[in-house]
């Protein structure tokens, strides 16, 4: 049995993974050894559907010692005016590069791929080779890193939550480009960000939107791409922050909030007319909403319990279905939302999320793990923020958000490494202060932060009394 030793073994090499160990490695001369099940970096990029782009900007994702793409602007298409967005062969291409050139190349990290953790045995730590079935023992100087706690569910390895006859056609988006066989027509299943990629690819590539129907259980809110961007164009993001804050510190109800983030643009409906009752952060440009719009039949009947051969049953109804319909699930969750845990524990890491996206707060927490020394000071600073996906839940998202980035700008070198960390979506910030957009969503903030965390936990309160 071979043995290593390390100051930090980090279980999984996906997003969190390796921004955290590569913000790790660029604050100190730690020791790491990643293991991970698959043979490459990347995590759930590495099963993604082809046709899966960024929602956001490749300039605010991945590493912060290697840029994804040339932070351009988009000249044509649904994306012109915006920050370009990587596909998801790009991103499982830039991670493999992350590793060999960053990591590996630092002499500071080892990488055991197709591998399994198996777990703490007389306090040192196990993973087996999948190919071998080889076991390495790991004796950890400093903590476990368990960057898997809120991994990603996806389509291609997620099993659906409701009854299938074995005749129904029934595929994921990574089978829909592969389709040999016409379809009569497509229902596609789920009201996520995977959902939306589907519905646009489908119109993109001829099928009229009359033979496409979406099973919406719920409504999703969903954010403007002009808002979100950097760079450059980062007087755009500081003025969507600034009218949340606004929003935050004046809403009189839990109602009232949604209403004046609605107002201010801040969020959009996907359906004008429908409230939603979801939001899991997608982010749409205008014209990629306008096509999805013109999907009109949207099936709103809960969720489906099971697809027959000439019907699919829902909660509230049934609609009918036939062998030649493609049905396909885009019902996994995207983001898991396990119990929340101190990220910081005495032995272990758990990095979840503080605000997104996962890998921002992966960075973050390395940085603070490399500059603090006390738990309690290092949990006070990357509180852990779940994304349930319920709308309702955006009140305690943001205020903890909200804490947090109060609690960051109290520390000077924090709000230094917010400023040139490239993941961060206000990098750069001080380099437009003489912008008169980013002066008045500046004062803006400062006028509003702390009325509205306290009106957040009143907000708060007032949401979990309606649901008791």
């Amino acid at each position: 049995m071979e043995t290593l030793e390390t100051d930090y073994l980090v279980v999984g090499a996906g997003a969190s993974g390796m921004t955290f160990t590569d913000t790790l490695i660029g604050e100190s001369d730690a020791d790491v050894v990643i293991v991970d099940r698959r043979a490459n970096p990347g995590g759930h990029w590495n099963d993604a559907y082809p046709f899966v782009r960024l929602h956001q900007p490749s300039a605010v994702y991945g590493v912060n010692s290697r840029r994804l793409g040339n932070d351009e602007i988009d000249e044509v298409g649904p994306n012109a005016g915006f920050y370009e967005r990587a596909t998801g062969a790009e991103i499982c291409g830039y991670y493999r590069r992350v590793l060999d050139q960053e990591l590996l190349g630092s002499g500071q990290v080892r990488f055991f791929g197709t591998s399994n953790y198996i777990g703490p045995e007389g306090g040192r730590h196990r993973f087996e080779s999948r190919l071998t079935g080889e076991t390495t023992e790991v004796t950890v100087r400093r903590r476990v890193v368990d960057a898997t706690y809120v991994e990603s569910p996806i389509p291609a390895t997620h099993t659906p939550p409701f009854d299938v006859d074995p005749d129904v056609r029934l595929v994921t988006p990574n089978e829909l480009v592969d389709l040999t066989d016409p379809a009569d027509g497509f229902t596609v299943i789920g009201a996520g960000k995977t959902s939306m990629d589907t519905c646009g690819w489908l119109l993109n590539n001829g099928v009229p939107s009359a033979e496409i129907r979406w099973i919406r259980p719920r409504d999703p809110w969903t954010h403007q791409r002009r808002h979100m961007q950097t760079l450059e164009l980062v007087p755009s993001l500081m003025e969507w922050a600034s009218l949340r804050m606004e929003a935050a510190a004046k809403a009189e109800d839990v109602p009232d909030f949604f209403r004046r983030l609605e107002a201010s643009g801040v969020v959009v409906p996907l359906d004008p007319e429908i409230e939603p009752e979801t939001w899991r952060g997608a982010i749409l440009s205008q014209d990629e909403r306008d096509d999805l719009r013109r999907i009109r039949n949207v099936i709103r009947q809960g969720y489906v319990q099971c697809l027959e051969a000439d019907r699919i049953v829902l909660d509230d109804g049934t609609v009918p279905t036939d062998l030649q319909h493609v049905h396909v699930d885009c019902t996994a969750h995207g983001v898991k939302t396990p119990p929340v845990r101190p990220v910081f524990g005495p032995d272990r890491i758990t990095l979840q999320y503080t605000i997104i996206p996962v890998s921002f707060s992966a960075a973050i927490t390395a940085y603070v793990e490399s500059t603090r020394d006390d738990d309690a000071e290092k949990n006070r600073l990357c509180p852990p923020n779940p994304l349930t996906g319920d709308a309702e839940d955006l009140i305690q998202y943001t205020l903890i958000g909200q804490r947090a980035r109060a609690a960051w700008r109290e520390e000077p070198d924090i709000e230094d490494w917010l400023q040139h960390c490239r993941i961060g979506f206000v990098q750069g910030v001080h380099d437009h202060l003489d912008d008169p957009r980013i002066q008045d969503a500046l004062e803006r903030i400062a006028e509003c932060q702390k009325s509205a965390i306290a009106n957040l936990e009143r907000l708060r309160e007032l949401a979990e009394t309606s649901t008791s």
